[in-house]
């Protein structure tokens, strides 16, 4: 938490062992986003936020496919209207020119409630979307105990919803370094 938030000048959001997740996206935070530092109106904002809502809560191709349609929503926008007759327009929900821009940030301890509730141990936050988990271990667990915490809370028993927008997983420890993958590796 140190290295990201005093080194690497991420916002730290918190404790989140209280609070409930079920989505990777924390609306809030995308909107202020999308509209404070985007300039989008609200009423695109939103849309952007309903369709990714939506790529993200479809599970019926798997967790890899469902990855892969928000990932093309992360990386080449959203496209949607202000209202119908009017041309449409993408929303980006990551600022790919100016990198700068966007609002790094994690929270340690997210309770994320699935068909199982789990908490993994940080969770790396772009502009309010979950991009990243990391599980960290004591010196003396093997960082493969984190490795395998990652792939089972993928699974459709435990929060496998959480990971449709999940670029990086990653786990840790002291003595072993850290390891990294992305979804179902």
């Amino acid at each position: 938490v140190k290295l990201f938030h005093e080194v690497m000048g991420y916002t730290y959001l918190g404790d989140w062992k209280e609070q409930v997740r079920t989505s990777p996206v924390e609306e809030t935070l995308l909107f202020e986003f999308l509209t404070n530092q985007q300039g989008y109106s609200a009423i695109l904002a939103n849309k952007a936020i309903d369709k990714l809502q939506q790529a993200s809560a479809d599970l019926s191709d798997g967790l890899y496919a469902t990855n892969k349609k928000v990932y093309k929503l992360l990386r080449y926008g959203v496209t949607v209207q202000n209202d119908i007759g009017e041309l449409k327009e993408t929303v980006w929900l990551i600022n790919w020119t100016e990198k700068q821009k966007n609002d790094f940030a994690i929270a340690e301890e997210v309770t994320v409630k699935g068909k199982n509730t789990k908490r993994p141990d940080i969770v790396i936050y772009v502009n309010g979307i979950a991009l990243g988990v990391l599980e960290l271990k004591r010196s003396n667990v093997g960082i493969e105990q984190g490795i395998r915490q990652n792939l089972d809370n993928q699974k459709p028993e435990f929060i496998e919803r959480f990971f449709t927008a999940m670029q990086f997983v990653m786990a840790g420890n002291d003595t072993e370094g850290l390891q990294y993958g992305t979804i179902e590796t």
